[in-house]
């Protein structure tokens, strides 16, 4: 059987930087050069970020992306790296398609090409657009209808990109046609919790399917709200792992491939789904045999708290880095949420970049002022004290405020200092609201919830608890103090806006609440199938009121990392003005 030295170059791209792309392209393709690689590979638009979002609509970064592509063709050459094929995604155009009703103008397309020798020797469209969650691809691109199969070292490489093996049909199917030797797919497929596992399901599948090797490989990163994860994966035929990458974690997995040798009477021509198969010769002879010495490894997975604190840490560095910010400022209030809002920043960027400030009202308790004062202590980030005591009074003194007016004020109050420190010192503002809280409306507009990012606003407020306790955990097993108090893990949580307040008293126990939530905002269960579920049906109706009433609010909260198969923004887009109600 033929040999092939197949170098899976898992790696992070910043959405519009073409020169800064290109540069992490060439620095991995040398690598996989290096170690003698025959075929190297990038994710989906690895050369453009993804997702480039409405950038796919602006025909002058179209045209940005098709020269920065020749540009590093020619680049690869000349730095004596031609000879290595390289397949790469970046965005393109049709220049076939004709415009019609519906389609995106211009007709942009999710592309990749494979480079060699200085020249694009290869290049091809994704056949299946997503259009759910996150992703509105039929928005944006046009989809291609090639089968391209690139012949290397004398093994048939036939390529797909991300949904292509999503789907049903298609590129699959077409490469079990044209009798390819191995299925590779570039992806930039979003992180979610548990995702893992379905994406390992997916693979082995349509390896079975396509009747051949299957590479997976996968981004890593952040962009915006998206975590990418990596964990790219090749099994063979038969389904079985042959290697599998760390999750968010860079680099290149290297692995030798005994294949089978491209069949010289494959077939031509339209195979499935009315694909017509595209096939360039690049290296028709196999390579002498040799003693393989890469096997690309199998790294074990996270378990399910390591793996959603990590991609919480993740999420947060791309946003501040790739943003061109370099430090954060977090309101302490000695509570769970702004605790481990506060200890995911100082392990994302470092404890000397991120501020903490504690500022007391007349209903502040003694132990989280404490609280706030133990945890900056703990974890080394830099803190302060600024009462807010004073300036509630002055409002006081000037308006009569009572009630929820007045808690309110002591909020606003906060988030004005908040993002009065940050104007002055250049840090961006975290803000710490969690998606039990965001769900039912359970925040201030223009108080707890002003920043710039949301680090935690698609976690669960139980498990705000899990994670916090595991992050105590992991610090324990590696012999450092646990950056949470355990006073703030402990205690019933409570906003301290009026005497003796806790959150229980507006809302129900977070175990139940958060059992609801799961299904009305990420299921989109109604009200009587809810009830059916076991749940109080006034409960249900209280609590679905309570989230389709804080529409408004959720509108105005900023950006933060996703890592649920729904979360708030473009997963879940409902009407403020909605005059439908579930009643249980």
């Amino acid at each position: 059987m033929p040999q092939l030295r197949l170098a899976l170059n898992q790696i992070d791209s910043r959405v519009g930087d073409l020169a800064g792309n290109t540069e992490t392209i060439v620095r991995w393709t040398r690598h996989s050069a290096e170690q003698g690689a025959h075929l190297a590979a990038f994710p989906e638009m690895a050369l453009t970020g993804y997702p480039v979002e409405d950038l796919a609509l602006r025909p002058s970064f179209v045209e940005a992306s098709r020269a920065a592509l020749r540009a590093l063709a020619a680049r690869l050459a000349d730095e004596g790296l031609g000879d290595l094929p390289v397949v790469v995604g970046y965005l393109d155009r049709s220049e076939a398609a004709q415009p019609k009703y519906g389609q995106p103008a211009g007709a942009p397309q999710n592309a990749a090409a494979v480079l060699h020798r200085g020249e694009l020797a290869l290049t091809f469209a994704k056949h299946h657009l997503p259009n759910y969650g996150v992703f509105d691809e039929f928005r944006y691109f046009v989809p291609g209808d090639t089968m391209p199969v690139v012949r290397v070292r004398g093994v048939d490489v036939a390529l797909a990109i991300c949904e292509d093996l999503w789907q049903e049909g298609g590129r699959v199917p077409a490469a079990r046609s044209a009798r390819a030797g191995l299925l590779l797919s570039i992806n930039a497929s979003p992180y979610e919790r548990n995702k893992d596992d379905t994406r390992l399901d997916l693979v082995r599948k349509r390896a079975q399917e396509a009747g051949c090797t299957t590479a997976y490989l996968a981004m890593i990163g952040g962009q915006d709200e998206l975590v990418f994860d990596g964990d790219s994966i090749v099994v063979d035929a038969g389904g079985d792992v042959v290697a599998r990458a760390p999750q968010f974690s860079e680099g290149c997995v290297l692995l030798d491939l005994d294949l089978p040798a491209a069949d010289p009477n494959a077939p031509e021509g339209v195979v499935d789904d009315g694909l017509r198969i595209e096939r360039v010769v690049l290296s028709a002879d196999p390579l002498p045999a040799y003693a393989p010495q890469h096997t690309g490894g199998y790294a074990e997975r996270l378990d399910d708290a390591e793996e959603v604190y990590s991609a919480l840490v993740v999420g947060l560095r791309a946003y501040v880095r790739k943003n061109g910010f370099s430090s954060v400022l977090i309101g302490l209030s000695g509570g769970i949420d702004s605790a481990l809002v506060a200890a995911i920043a100082c392990d994302a960027i470092g404890p000397e970049n991120v501020h903490g400030v504690s500022m007391p009202s007349k209903y502040s308790s003694e132990h989280s002022r404490d609280d706030a004062a133990e945890l900056a202590r703990r974890t080394g980030l830099n803190f302060r004290t600024v009462p807010i005591a004073p300036m509630v009074d002055a409002y006081m003194a000037a308006t009569e405020l009572t009630g929820l007016a007045e808690e309110n004020l002591q909020s606003r109050l906060r988030g004005t200092l908040l993002m009065a420190i940050s104007n002055q010192e250049g840090h961006i503002v975290l803000a710490p609201g969690n998606k039990s809280e965001l769900a039912v409306g359970y925040s201030t507009l223009y108080g707890d919830s002003v920043g710039a990012y949301g680090p935690i606003k698609d976690v669960y407020k139980t498990w705000i608890w899990r994670l916090a306790e595991w992050r105590n955990e992991a610090a324990r097993d590696r012999g450092t103090p646990p950056p949470i108090p355990e006073n703030s893990i402990t205690k019933p949580p409570s906003a301290e806006l009026r005497p003796g307040q806790v959150d229980t008293d507006s809302l129900p126990d977070y175990p139940v609440l958060d059992a609801i939530l799961e299904l009305y905002v990420d299921r989109d269960q109604g009200a009587d199938a809810i009830v059916a579920a076991g749940f109080d049906p006034e409960l249900v109706t209280r609590t679905l009121r309570m989230v389709d009433t804080a529409e408004y609010k959720r509108r105005q909260y900023p950006p933060g990392t996703k890592i649920s198969a729904k979360g708030f923004g473009k997963d879940r887009r409902l009407p403020i003005t909605n005059g439908w109600r579930e009643t249980a």
